[in-house]
């Protein structure tokens, strides 16, 4: 067993039940697991590995992203797809995406985790729902575990074309008997519901208007009969999205998700920025959560989604930064304020959501959406997963007064240290686990040969 101690941390911001922020703080980690909690003074002064952050550093737990698409990093500010609504910017991309390839989806994978990792993100979700040419979820799995960021990867699908009344291309779909057959496979050979897990399998059928509804009740069926798997998909995400669930399915979004099974607190939903009422209070009532884009919805012109009103009537939400192609940023702790501005717009009050609001949706919001009670806070027994933010930096000058909330309030664009695991991923300010410059050439190598394709 090896030790490590993080000393004279100028606030550990533990998001713990009591929600403790303690001055001149300090953490012991044995292995992947944080063993004790306090004040520097409290805490041994010993341990195989010493960081002395000299009273100059936040500490907080890392944060959790719930909804993205990773492969998306290789096609952002697409020309076509600029100025278009959702609809509109997914048809000017599926004859691009139509050309991935498994190496597309390696380094498009390690390039979106190492800019989550580098803005505090240490586990995230990531919803590939696309499978041409080559393409495995496998090579998603590996890029990721070589990274080291904690993982829960979701096989996606895309069955009904538009043959069949559906959004996507019909040389796109999958057939729906080889969606349920690889997704059984990919939960028997990878699936860890373990506490401490860096990988879990998620079942995540597209979207009302890209799969069936059959599709929608095996997949839920195949997921319960394992332990710990969980259902994600997109829904009520635009005007649209509402229009075609009506029109389709003669239902309303909440109404569709509760028609297929899909209510429950082994679920999450993307986006529901058109969610109604009456599915909100369903959605709490059931402990079904929502991944909060509030980017990629401003980016599309998508709406604001109720936050206050679905936390209010305690549904579970977390951030996603969604893909890299309606953000088109990977910056967790920009989302996290991006948030919490939106949300005092969208109700045109102030009070409506502190700083403090949007650390918490960021970290055990995100938590709770993926099912995990090992991340999201730092105490005794949780896995180490944390991050350390420097306030030695201009963009924090004159916050001496609440440099907790100046995290959201000020724009807070890196992280100086990133655990995960306990393993040390960035390292005053850069990553350990790969070589970000040959990373970077190498996905650019990718995302030319998309457009030249």
């Amino acid at each position: 067993m090896t030790t490590l101690l993080i000393k004279n941390i100028h606030t550990l911001v533990t998001m713990d039940e009591a929600r403790r922020e303690i001055r001149h703080g300090a953490l012991l980690v044995r292995d992947n697991v944080i063993e004790q909690v306090g004040t520097t003074a409290e805490l041994p002064d010993t341990a195989d590995e010493i960081i002395d952050l000299q009273d100059k550093h936040i500490v907080l737990p890392g944060l959790v992203n719930t909804h993205h698409h990773f492969f998306q990093t290789l096609t952002r500010v697409t020309p076509a797809g600029q100025n278009g609504d959702l609809f509109q910017w997914l048809t000017a991309h599926y004859s691009l995406w139509h050309k991935l390839t498994a190496a597309g989806m390696y380094y498009s994978s390690q390039m979106a985790a190492a800019e989550l990792i580098l803005s505090g993100c240490t586990t995230a979700s990531d919803h590939h729902y696309l499978f041409p040419n080559d393409c495995v979820l496998d090579e998603q799995i590996r890029a990721v575990a070589e990274i080291g960021l904690r993982f829960h990867s979701s096989r996606g699908s895309m069955s009904v074309g538009e043959s069949q009344g559906g959004l996507p291309p019909d040389f796109l779909v999958e057939n729906e008997t080889d969606i349920l057959k690889d997704s059984q496979r990919l939960i028997e050979q990878y699936h860890d519901n373990s506490r401490y897990s860096m990988l879990r399998i998620v079942l995540a059928p597209c979207s009302p208007f890209s799969v069936s509804q059959d599709l929608m009740k095996e997949s839920a069926a195949m997921a319960r009969s394992y332990p710990g798997v969980r259902l994600h998909t997109h829904l009520a995400e635009t005007k649209g999205d509402v229009e075609y669930s009506l029109s389709k399915f003669n239902l309303i979004p909440g109404d569709y998700a509760e028609s297929v099974g899909w209510l429950g607190d082994d679920v999450w939903h993307a986006h529901c920025v058109k969610l109604s009422d009456r599915a909100i209070v369903q959605f709490g009532q059931t402990g079904t959560g929502v991944a909060h884009c509030p980017c990629s919805n401003m980016r599309l012109a998508s709406g604001i989604a109720p936050i206050r009103k679905m936390l209010n009537a305690k549904v579970p939400v977390g951030l996603g930064v969604d893909g890299a192609a309606s953000n088109d940023a990977t910056n967790l702790l920009h989302e996290a304020r991006t948030a919490f501005l939106l949300a005092r717009v969208r109700d045109e009050s102030a009070a409506v959501m502190t700083a403090r609001d949007a650390l918490e949706i960021a970290t055990r919001g995100g938590a709770k959406v993926l099912g995990r009670d090992d991340i999201g806070y730092l105490a005794p027994g949780m896995a180490a997963d944390f991050i350390a933010i420097n306030l030695d930096r201009p963009g924090f000058v004159g916050t001496q007064q609440d440099p907790v909330a100046a995290l959201i309030y000020c724009q807070t664009d890196y992280v100086d240290y990133s655990f995960i695991n306990g393993k040390k991923v960035v390292d005053r300010g850069k990553l350990t686990t790969v070589e970000l410059a040959a990373l970077q050439e190498k996905a650019n190598d990718m995302a030319r040969e998309l457009v030249m394709k």
